[in-house]
């Protein structure tokens, strides 16, 4: 289990903590991009690279035993601030769809590129499996 932690006095972020405590075994969610088992990209849409992104962290916790309860922090990172902004709806509805109402420790970092060139999205994932 885990425990959201937040400062005293501060504003309740929406959608994300300001932090997590943990215990148990750790699982490390390398970068994953909305393309699908077979590694191709099925569309260019914001919204559906950002579901497909996120169902591939999914289906790493599932091989680790873990699922998207057990995430306690995630880093986006995304090519174009803009375009995320404008498909907040979409993405909130993939992150709803796919995750839950577990809201871990996040950030969102705009890159100039990610190395897959049709990627508009990488997120990495870190989980506490309890023991």
């Amino acid at each position: 289990m885990f425990e959201t932690l937040q400062p005293e006095g501060w504003v309740k972020p929406i959608g994300y903590a300001n932090g997590i405590a943990a215990e148990g075994t750790l699982i490390f969610v390398g970068g994953q991009i909305g393309w699908n088992a077979n590694a191709e990209f099925e569309t260019d849409d914001f919204a559906a690279q950002t579901r497909q992104t996120l169902e591939n962290v999914v289906a790493v916790l599932k091989a680790g035993g873990a699922g998207p309860e057990h995430v306690t922090s995630m880093t986006w990172y995304v090519t174009d601030k803009a375009e995320y902004l404008a498909n907040l709806k979409g993405v909130g509805a993939a992150y709803r769809d796919t995750m839950g109402k577990n809201f871990p420790a996040m950030a969102l970092v705009q890159v100039a590129a990610l190395v897959e060139d049709r990627a508009k999205i990488e997120i990495q994932a870190f989980a506490v499996k309890p023991r």
